[in-house]
C-alpha cells in the first residue's frame, strides 16, 4: 500500500497533544491491517526530542521539518511542507486530527494534490483485502455517512486518501516496549506567507481546551449572566473538565468565543457532558450529540436538550449546581481515601 501509513502529530512545546495518541491507535491498526509500516510527521521550530517519543507507539519511521516558519500554524507554510512531503515519499494515507487548523490544511492538501478526502470521522471501519472505510457523524449525530477510498496498492498520487479523525473519540494508545523510530530529516523549502502571526494569546491558568476534555460542563442562556459561570468552573474544577458554552451566550458577550460548542464553535466528544441552562437548538446539538453521556439541567420540561440527553434533571440550575458540586466533591473526595 504506497508507502505506508502516515499521521500528522500534533504537539504543544515538548509534549504531544492527545489527539496524536488517538491518531496512533488507528494508525496502528491500519499498519496492521493492510501490512504497511507506520510513520509519522513532526512540523515545528526547534522541538526538542519529540520523535524519541513516538518509536514506543509502534512508528517505524518519524520525518520531520524544522524551520521558523512552521513555528505556529500558518496554512501557507504547513501546507507547503506537507506537500513537499508527500510528493516526496508517497504515503497511501494521511491520518490527521479534525482540529481547528487541519480543518483548513486537509482540504487545502487534498485539491493540491487530488486526494480522496473524509473529514471529522468517528471511526473507520477494516474491510477484507486490507481496506477500509470511513464513518463520518452527520445531520447532528442522526445518520453515519460511510465512504470507501479507492487506495492503489502500487501508490499513486500522494497520498492517495487523507482523513481527519475526531478527537476525544477514539481510545488513546498506550506506550508498548521501547524503542527508537528511523529519523529522518527533511529540509523544508520556504515559500512566501501571506499571513503573519502577530499574536499567540494563551487562555486563562491552566485551562483545559472542550475538545480535550473528558468532562464538559456548558452553560447557555439559563445562567442568566456572565457571573454565574463560576458555578461552572467550580464543578470543571470538582471533576477535572472544561467549561463550554452555547452561541447565544458568546454572542451575548458573556464568555469568549473559545468556548463556544456547536456547528459555528468547536465539536466535542466527551464522556460526559453536562448542559446547564441550554434549550437545545440544533446548532448547539450539532457539537455535543456524539457525547458518551448527556446529562441536561434546565427547568422547562419541554426543553429541546432532554430529547437527546441520557439524564434529565427538571430544576433550577442555580439550586441543582451547587448540590451536585458539593456532592461530587465528597464523592471523589472518599474514592480518593480508598
Amino acid at each position: 500500500m504506497g508507502q505506508g501509513i502516515w499521521i500528522l502529530a500534533e504537539h504543544r512545546g515538548s509534549e504531544f497533544r492527545p489527539i496524536t495518541m488517538e491518531l496512533l491507535t488507528w494508525g496502528k491498526k491500519l499498519s496492521e491491517h493492510c501490512g504497511a509500516p507506520l510513520a509519522a510527521v513532526l512540523l515545528g521550530h526547534e522541538i526538542g526530542n519529540l520523535e524519541e517519543k513516538l518509536g514506543n507507539y509502534g512508528v517505524q519511521t518519524v520525518y520531520v521539518m524544522d524551520h521558523p516558519d512552521l513555528a505556529v500554524f500558518n496554512l501557507d507554510s504547513h501546507k507547503e511542507a506537507m506537500t513537499q512531503l508527500l510528493k516526496k515519499y508517497l504515503p497511501a494515507v494521511l491520518l490527521l486530527g479534525n482540529s481547528i487548523y487541519n480543518r483548513e490544511l486537509a482540504p487545502a492538501l487534498s485539491v493540491r494534490l487530488g486526494a480522496f478526502l473524509s473529514v471529522d470521522c468517528t471511526s473507520l471501519e477494516l474491510k477484507e483485502g486490507g481496506t477500509f472505510e470511513t464513518v463520518r457523524p452527520m445531520v447532528a449525530g442522526k445518520v453515519l455517512a460511510h465512504a470507501a477510498p479507492a487506495v492503489p496498492p502500487g501508490g499513486g498520487a500522494a497520498p492517495a486518501v487523507i482523513v481527519s479523525l475526531r478527537p476525544n473519540v477514539t481510545p488513546r494508545l498506550e506506550p508498548g516496549e521501547r524503542a527508537t523510530p528511523d529519523l529522518v530529516q527533511v529540509p523544508y523549502e520556504p515559500v512566501p506567507l501571506r499571513t503573519k502571526v502577530l499574536e499567540i494569546t494563551q487562555t486563562a491558568g491552566d485551562e483545559m481546551d472542550v475538545t480535550e476534555a473528558r468532562v464538559v460542563i456548558s452553560g447557555g442562556r439559563g445562567m442568566k449572566g456572565p457571573e454565574h459561570f463560576k458555578l461552572l468552573e467550580e464543578l470543571a474544577k470538582v471533576v477535572g473538565g472544561a467549561v463550554g458554552a452555547s452561541r447565544m451566550v458568546v454572542d451575548l458577550g458573556w464568555i469568549d468565543h473559545h468556548y463556544q460548542v456547536g456547528q459555528t464553535g468547536k465539536v466535542v466528544t466527551p464522556d460526559l457532558y453536562i448542559a446547564c441552562g441550554i434549550s437545545g437548538a440544533i446548532q448547539h446539538l450539532v457539537g455535543m450529540t456524539s457525547s458518551k453521556c448527556i446529562v441536561a439541567i434546565n427547568k422547562d420540561p419541554e426543553a429541546n436538550i432532554f430529547k437527546v440527553a441520557d439524564y434529565g434533571i427538571v430544576g433550577d440550575v442555580f439550586e441543582v449546581l451547587p448540590h451536585l458540586t458539593e456532592e461530587l466533591k465528597k464523592l471523589l473526595s472518599e474514592k480518593s481515601l480508598v
